[in-house]
């Protein structure tokens, strides 16, 4: 009999200006990118707590440190892929992922199915078990205002 566990993901950053917006590993043009230590991606990184979390494992924080000098600038896909490896050595696999941005810009339909390939690759997976989807707010909230992006996810693990 499979042992099914889910998990949750949430993450939030501010837009900053000069730096670029990686969503789901995908670099979007876009004239503010979101501050954060490493490239931002809050998909990935709610994708990234969600798998942990299925797994019974610490957060993302515990893992890859935010005052951790050598994760200064890194790449958010490479980070969750570390994650997994992990979250595999105890025989998790992934049923599927859903992943949400929040937020009144950028538009998400065109860069879905790459953003998809993206956030799968990473976990070594088809892409039709990773969905990536997007809501606003109707102007509430600091993501309503503008002033950043949050994300949340789930993720489903059996083994």
């Amino acid at each position: 009999m499979s042992e099914f566990r889910v998990g949750s993901g949430f993450d939030a950053h501010a837009f900053e200006d000069g730096v670029p917006l990686v969503l789901g590993g995908v670099r979007i043009n876009h004239p503010r990118g979101l501050a954060g230590h490493s490239d931002g991606d809050v998909l990935a990184h709610a994708l990234t707590d969600a798998v942990l979390g299925a797994a019974g494992l610490e957060d993302i924080g515990a893992f890859f440190p935010s005052g951790d000098p050598a994760l200064a600038g890194a790449d958010s896909l490479e980070l969750l892929a570390r994650a997994w490896a992990r979250v595999r050595e105890d025989g998790w696999e992934l049923a599927n992922a859903d992943v949400v941005l929040i937020g009144e810009e950028p538009r998400l339909a065109p860069h879905r199915d790459e953003m998809r390939r993206r956030l799968a690759g990473a976990l070594g997976v088809e892409p039709a078990l990773v969905a990536v989807r997007a809501t606003t707010t109707d102007g509430l909230g600091f993501t309503g205002r503008r002033e950043g992006l949050a994300a949340q996810s789930v993720a489903l693990l059996r083994r």
